[in-house]
């Protein structure tokens, strides 16, 4: 890192929690607060089709609070993490040239993991090994190559969704490759950088049984959005390997082609969501993240004095 990398001007400010803790909410009470902007580490907001089912702020919300890496792409185009760090840092680095504080919001744990620690590239792929992983996940089903990645590297296994196939395949082809497992390489992937250790991360913290509440409730208020007209829409694009992975629009889709009721789709995409949220926190416990309740009284002052903005 040179000292011209925006990353490193000045100790990022960070706000994290699983899906439905209530990020956006307090990400707009402590930018208006403090005269921020918002940058976006959520890796589906980046799609404009997607709004509804990612829980995108309203557009009233990014007319008051300017957001960064929102609506970048197309549905049908891939977006991943070495591009979310490009745009990142372009980003970080317009906002400080016009003296604005920043403050990072989302829930990618994998997002956090390379604006802190830069990126893991690992051994270069194997086209070879990959094809015959990939004919395996076709012929067999994706969840042979899932089951064997639980067996040799469970906590990549316990990261991954068992739905992203591409980041599965990568973790098996790195141990194939190296003899090491992906969640080992990953344990000295920048674990002393400064960055880190420098980092203010505020992450709200809610119990198993109230998050889940929340995960059903918003996913009922989505669906009486028009979650399955935005889902038929995107469709009608075409989804990209990556924008595939966005929570509930499989759901939803089958509940639109007759194959489940509301009530089933409510309930699957409730369990794949509550599902996302334990593996949101197997990656936060690599961070040195200050928990807080969202319920907690004067949050927001709480907030402000954790980020402590000069």
């Amino acid at each position: 890192m040179t000292t011209s990398d925006p990353f490193d001007a000045a100790p990022i400010c960070a706000l994290v929690g699983p899906t439905a803790s209530g990020k956006t909410a307090l990400a707009m009470d402590v930018a208006r607060a403090a005269g921020a902007e918002v940058i976006s580490m959520d890796s589906m907001l980046v799609y404009r089709e997607l709004g509804i089912g990612t829980a995108k702020p309203s557009p009233e919300e990014l007319a008051e609070v300017p957001h960064h890496l929102i609506d970048l792409v197309s549905v049908n185009e891939l977006f991943d993490v070495s591009q979310w760090l490009k745009a990142s840092q372009e980003a970080l680095a317009d906002c400080l040239a016009r003296d604005r504080r920043v403050l990072f919001v989302g829930g990618t744990g994998f997002f956090l993991a390379a604006l802190l620690r830069g990126l893991f590239q690992g051994p270069a792929p194997d086209p070879e090994l990959r094809a015959r992983l990939e004919q395996t996940a076709q012929e067999e089903g994706g969840e042979v190559l899932v089951r064997q990645l639980g067996e040799i590297d469970p906590e990549s296994a316990e990261r991954i969704h068992p739905k992203d196939l591409r980041r599965v395949i990568r973790a098996l082809e790195v141990f194939e490759q190296t003899g090491r497992t992906l969640s080992d390489w990953q344990q000295e992937w920048g674990v002393d950088d400064q960055r880190q250790k420098q980092a203010r991360i505020l992450g709200l913290h809610m119990e198993v049984p109230a998050i889940d509440l929340c995960i059903r409730a918003r996913t009922e208020l989505m669906i009486e959005a028009g979650w399955q007209a935005e889902a038929l829409a995107a469709r009608a694009i075409g989804f990209s390997k990556s924008s595939a992975q966005a929570l509930g629009y499989a759901e939803i889709l089958a509940w639109a082609d007759g194959e489940a009721t509301r009530e089933e789709t409510v309930e699957r995409i409730a369990l794949a969501t509550r599902q996302f949220a334990r593996r949101q926190r197997t990656w936060y416990r690599k961070f040195p993240i200050e928990w807080v309740d969202p319920s907690s009284p004067q949050l927001t002052e709480l907030a402000l004095t954790h980020f402590a903005w000069d």
